[in-house]
């Protein structure tokens, strides 16, 4: 990551800066957003010395901070603050195709073959990851959630820095890396093809609320809850 090489050349106490905000931008990869006070708390970091490496993000264009939505009452005092990564942060954190040859390979295809031949190519793409994601998943067994759970553990394996939570409508995967997020902006096949993906290794339907292509600081797939129908005579 850039903070490593850039500062590996300067003083020790630059070096340990630099280490550990690489520390905090993995948390923002792997947790969406967090404010200063979870991320000084995960890291043992007091308040001034968190806000030291946060200001150095903002200022170098890693992070942002954002108002955190307040649920329920809100109390006095200004809103807590919270901190997530940009493009640029997300790019440092993780590997990335070569977004300009990408985008320009698929507009070929699509000027070429049109809008079904960039849904091939993006439902050949991810065929690789379907299969090992697929090999990963034997032993889940059929429940939707306990499958999504090693799902997360296996996407998170390929670098998509994903968790599998259980909500009241059913469950959610979310993917906080997406390595084709840019080339993705402009072809939503490619998040079509994944998604399709998803839903036949959970087997059963489910729906993309947000992704990261979009705008979104996280890919959040939604799983509906299982419903068992009684039939009576």
């Amino acid at each position: 990551m850039k903070y490593v090489s850039a500062l590996s050349e300067q003083q020790p106490a630059a070096a340990v800066d630099g280490r550990t905000r690489d520390r905090v931008a993995r948390l923002l990869l792997e947790h969406g957003s967090a404010t200063a006070a979870e991320l000084g708390t995960e890291l043992g970091l007091s308040p001034a010395a968190i806000r030291r490496h946060l200001d150095a993000m903002l200022a170098d264009g890693v992070v942002v901070a954002r108002e955190q939505p307040v649920r329920g009452h809100r109390g006095r005092g200004r809103p807590a603050k919270a901190f997530v990564l940009t493009d640029a942060g997300r790019q440092d954190c993780g590997t990335h195709f070569y977004d300009g040859m990408a985008t320009a390979a698929l507009r070929w295809i699509s000027r070429t073959g049109g809008p079904a031949a960039v849904a091939e190519f993006a439902t050949e793409q991810v065929s690789g990851l379907e299969a090992r994601c697929r090999a990963a998943l034997e032993g889940a067994g059929d429940d939707p959630l306990a499958r999504a759970e090693a799902l997360a553990a296996a996407l998170t394996a390929e670098g998509y820095a994903a968790n599998a939570s259980t909500i009241a409508s059913g469950g959610q995967l979310c993917q906080h890396h997406c390595p084709v997020a840019h080339v993705a902006a402009e072809f939503p096949q490619l998040c079509e093809a994944e998604t399709a993906v998803i839903s036949r290794l959970i087997g059963t339907h489910v729906q993309r609320l947000a992704t990261i292509a979009h705008g979104d600081g996280v890919c959040t797939t939604h799983i509906p809850a299982q419903t068992t129908t009684v039939r009576t005579e």
